[in-house]
């Protein structure tokens, strides 16, 4: 399957294998780590960005391609919408079927409230089942939170917020406990005792997995027990725009169904927004492991109703995705693999970090070893570096690889490709959206008291930048608080008129601001079609 050039350099990889075994690069210190960043991580190219010229957070960066979206109109504006017919109405409206939100309306549920979970695709469809690598939790005797504190503070560079991390970390072990009784396959030794590995970043081994299909059984088990208890779920219902009242509240959505392109109101008291990521934009054209429907719906409704957002203008762009075979382009290639023993090695067969830095720092070695120093290796779609799989089997005895990490093995192995005895070529690809909806401790945001966000569509849990397993995790702890602080919070609010006015005055704003774009947003699905002349 690979190319005689890259034979060539697989040749040199497997020559200085034996001298690489049991050796690995030291770990860059402070300084060396910030200057990488600033030199070659994408969130430093200056042309990525624009300024935002509307609502909260004018006069700060983002992404082009957010600030775009952001600068477009509802796609509500010229629409007629009844808001008197009310198609739902419920004490919590969930907007979005992946983790967090299946966690949330697990627990409004059980709460006593009346919930519904609205998803522009399928329950499950979503970054939650494309997890791999596992979720953490100090949850033995040589760990404790306060260490995990320590790592995720540091691994983020010192900016997330306490108050969001503190909670993160605090209840990750009771987070663990709650998918294992509701059925999650965690990996377990003969005595049942949890296997846990190291992910970048981290001082213990406190990696929970199931294989490195931790996303998929994770999403497995919640989407059973949403079913299970019954709560209605609106498949292929994306929504457009939130509602409010005359009193200023939050008082539910405007939907659409996806297939029929008809609107939809639902009435809600109290709101859950949990709909992910952004990596579906495709930020300065890197490919990217997300799902499908991954486009910051999530974002955009709640900055137009005058939520703020926080860290906006930082992206997590995972080290290893997929550079070869076509096919994979931009798939993860879960942190896993490093921590079970593969290293990153150049066209010469050279090791030129430590394979278990954090994420941003990994990316960005790797982009100057394809870049400056111009050993990375030529493939159809661009370059690479190597990730030398079979060092896993060489450590851990023949066999490890189909254990531990079984989807890696099989997802190259339908391209001819066997990473137990070849390596494999990765290059960064667009994995997470590290900013968000600004929210406190409670999981309300700054500005409604029934506006709740969870999991990733939530900026400063992590900082500028998140280890590996703890996006899993928040959207466990994130995600169970959101339901719970909903049903709570429904039982004391009573929404009144419906009403659209906030689109139309965030459309003035836009013509102040002399902004046009011919775009509506959200844009709930990429645009991926050729338009041939």
């Amino acid at each position: 399957m690979y190319t005689p050039e890259m034979l060539e350099s697989i040749k040199k990889v497997e020559a200085t294998r034996p001298g690489r075994l049991g050796t690995e690069p030291g770990r860059m210190d402070a300084a060396q780590k910030d200057a990488l960043l600033k030199a070659y991580h994408p969130d430093y190219r200056a042309e990525g960005f624009a300024q935002i010229l509307a609502g909260p957070n004018q006069g700060e960066k983002a992404p082009r391609e957010l600030v775009r979206l952001l600068h477009s109109d509802s796609r509500l504006l010229n629409e007629k919408i009844d808001l008197n017919k009310t198609e739902y109405d419920v004490d919590v409206l969930v907007i979005g079927g992946g983790g967090a939100g299946a966690s949330a309306a697990i627990e409004a549920h059980r709460a006593g409230a009346r919930v519904m979970v609205v998803t522009k695709l399928r329950l499950g469809d979503a970054n939650t089942m494309m997890a791999e690598g596992g979720i953490q939790a100090a949850d033995k005797e040589n760990d404790s939170p306060v260490q995990h504190y320590l790592d995720a503070f540091g691994g983020g560079h010192f900016a997330a917020r306490p108050e969001l991390l503190r909670r993160l970390v605090m209840e990750a072990p009771d987070a663990i406990q709650w998918l294992s009784d509701l059925g999650v396959m965690f990996d377990k030794d003969k005595e049942g005792n949890m296997i846990t590995t190291h992910g970048g970043g981290t001082s213990r081994k406190r990696m929970h997995a199931c294989k490195d299909y931790s996303g998929a059984e994770i999403m497995r088990t919640l989407r059973d027990e949403v079913l299970n208890l019954g709560i209605p779920v609106a498949e292929f219902t994306a929504a457009v725009e939130l509602l409010k009242d005359e009193k200023g509240q939050i008082a539910g959505a405007v939907l659409q169904n996806i297939e029929t392109e008809d609107y939809l109101v639902a009435r809600a008291k109290t709101v859950v927004i949990a709909t992910g990521g952004a990596g579906r934009l495709h930020y300065q054209n890197f490919p990217t492991s997300n799902h499908y429907g991954a486009t910051a719906d999530g974002l955009i409704m709640g900055y137009r109703a005058g939520a703020p957002l926080l860290y906006q203008d930082t992206i997590q762009y995972h080290p290893t995705g997929a550079a070869y075979p076509a096919q994979i382009f931009g798939a993860l290639v879960t942190e896993k693999v490093r921590s079970v023993g593969a290293m990153l090695v150049n066209r010469e067969g050279e090791a030129f970090m430590h394979p278990l830095e954090t994420r941003d720092v990994a990316a960005a070695a790797i982009i100057r070893e394809c870049g400056d120093r111009g050993k990375g290796v030529t493939t159809p779609t661009g370059t690479g570096v190597w990730l030398d799989t079979p060092m896993i089997e060489l450590l851990g005895g023949e066999g490890t690889i189909e254990k531990r990490i079984p989807a890696m093995l099989r997802m190259f192995l339908n391209y001819g490709i066997d990473m137990r005895k070849q390596p494999i070529l990765v290059y960064p690809t667009l994995h997470y959206q590290n900013g968000g909806l600004e929210i406190g401790g409670d999981g309300f945001t700054k500005v409604y008291r029934n506006l709740l966000v969870a999991g990733e569509a939530v900026g400063g849990i992590h900082g500028r930048n998140r280890l590996m397993g703890n996006s899993l995790l928040d959207i466990i702890v994130f995600g169970r608080n959101a339901g719970k602080a909903a049903a709570a919070r429904a039982k004391e609010i009573e929404t009144g008129t419906l009403s659209l006015e906030h689109i139309y005055e965030y459309h003035e704003t836009l013509v102040r601001a002399g902004l046009h774009t011919g775009e509506v947003s959200p844009l709930l699905l990429p645009k991926y079609a050729r338009h041939e002349r």
